[in-house]
């Protein structure tokens, strides 16, 4: 199975909870879990490609594993130092995060990944996490995978980030759980928080004033995690773009988190015409519920402000930008060069392919909404482009090459867009 095409839709309505569960949330229930004293219980967590990979990690690092189907069980005993290689696939949140992770942890590890995370830059956690005293290197200087990490003793530190990243965030604050003093990180924008969410609700003392956050080093392994992963919002964002640009189409998203740092390309949405509500059932790590998504005609708008707590999102909303009125306009948008392809510039040859008027800038990308015309969409091994060009095919036909990269995140993707139109593999 190496390509798709999708068949032009008419209307529908549905109500998934089968939404893939958080990628992020997911990543972070198996690392934390080596933080704790005691079993971290974790139900609906991912099994994806790459959170697989990062399960598969933490048992190399010596915790204990128990998956019967339903519930994970971790306990660990401290992180070990492992003979093998340690396989983040195509996770950058994973081998990112590891480095923070291991730079206080005693031993010699190296994490590498698939060959398109190898490609991605490495040196904005490298470089903070050797100023404080970690012992780590890379190709190309530290900047490219993989990845040689030799346990240190790491210096407290207040560290000014120029750009708003929670994986560079979520390294640091991991960094500071054993730094030798207190700690702080300040970002130019508020960038997703579950990493401080998370650990705080294990009993890390972190404290957050605004772009600034304070973190003490760990007295004591924290509490064991007891938490049921929320569904993803970045995978139900497609079916959201999905009924927004289907006439007379409606879905309701359930058990979605709506955590503020991770909702905005619904709000960006809901700007630009879409009929959506939200009811917030849960409320204990992260705040969870549902998101109902109504057609309406769309109108175009800019996106440029908190563009960290959408980055993922863009490309789907890209697809929502070409089926409104006016010409919609991305700015402030460079991180998206440094994902699993550039962003940019698959999101403005795919939508040029498909008869779209784009003008591409360094930091983003202008679109003039118009008539979708079928295309054949190269996705780059990028899941989040080979989705949303999917997704465009709702409104007229579309073929999608190398599409295997789906499974990182979304595995039961086309099994949901089957009951919304017709699907055929090649």
């Amino acid at each position: 199975m190496s390509s798709v095409k999708v068949t032009k839709a008419s209307s529908f309505s549905l109500r998934i909870s089968e939404i893939a569960p958080d990628k992020s949330i997911s990543h972070r229930c198996a690392m934390f879990a080596m933080l704790a004293e005691g079993t971290s219980e974790i139900t609906n967590f991912l099994r994806a490609e790459d959170t697989l990979n990062s399960l598969n990690i933490v048992k190399n690092l010596g915790a204990t594993v128990i998956d019967d189907g339903v519930t994970i069980k971790i306990s660990s005993e401290g992180i070990k130092e492992s003979s093998e290689i340690l396989d983040c696939g195509n996770s950058g949140t994973g081998i990112r995060l590891f480095c923070g992770l291991l730079s206080s942890a005693e031993g010699h590890f190296i994490l590498t990944g698939d060959e398109y995370l190898r490609r991605r830059p490495m040196k904005r956690i490298t470089q903070p996490l050797r100023d404080i005293g970690a012992r780590l290197d890379g190709r190309n200087n530290g900047d490219l995978a993989p990845l040689s990490i030799r346990g240190a003793s790491l210096s407290a530190f207040n560290y000014e980030s120029k750009i708003a990243s929670a994986q560079v965030k979520s390294a640091m604050i991991l960094a500071a759980l054993r730094a030798d003093g207190e700690c702080t990180y300040s970002e130019p924008e508020l960038s997703r928080d579950h990493t401080e969410r998370m650990l705080k609700g294990m009993g890390a003392e972190i404290e957050v004033h605004g772009l600034k956050t304070t973190i003490k080093p760990m007295k004591k392994l924290l509490t064991p995690l007891k938490i049921r992963v929320p569904a993803d919002p970045s995978s139900a964002f497609f079916f959201a773009v999905a009924a927004a640009i289907t006439p007379d189409s409606d879905v309701v998203l359930e058990g979605v988190t709506l955590n503020q740092t991770r909702i905005e390309a619904f709000r960006a949405l809901e700007k630009m015409g879409a009929n959506i509500s939200y009811v917030t059932t849960d409320n204990k790590y992260e705040p969870i519920g549902n998101i109902h998504v109504k057609y309406a005609p769309l109108r175009a708008i800019t996106v440029e402000d908190n563009i960290s707590w959408l980055i993922d999102e863009l490309p789907a909303l890209s697809i929502a930008f070409a089926c409104a009125e006016g010409v919609s306009v991305v700015k402030n948008a460079e991180e998206l060069r440094v994902k699993e392809s550039d962003r940019i510039s698959t999101v403005v040859s795919g939508l040029r392919a498909c008869g779209i008027e784009v003008d591409e800038v360094n930091d983003g990308y202008s679109v003039r909404g118009g008539e979708l015309k079928e295309a054949k969409i190269d996705s780059h091994g990028d899941h989040r482009i080979a989705m949303s060009f999917i997704i465009a095919g709702l409104r007229c036909s579309m073929n999608v090459d190398d599409i295997a990269c789906i499974n990182t995140s979304f595995p039961n993707f086309f099994e949901l867009l089957e009951k919304i139109t017709e699907v055929e593999f090649n």
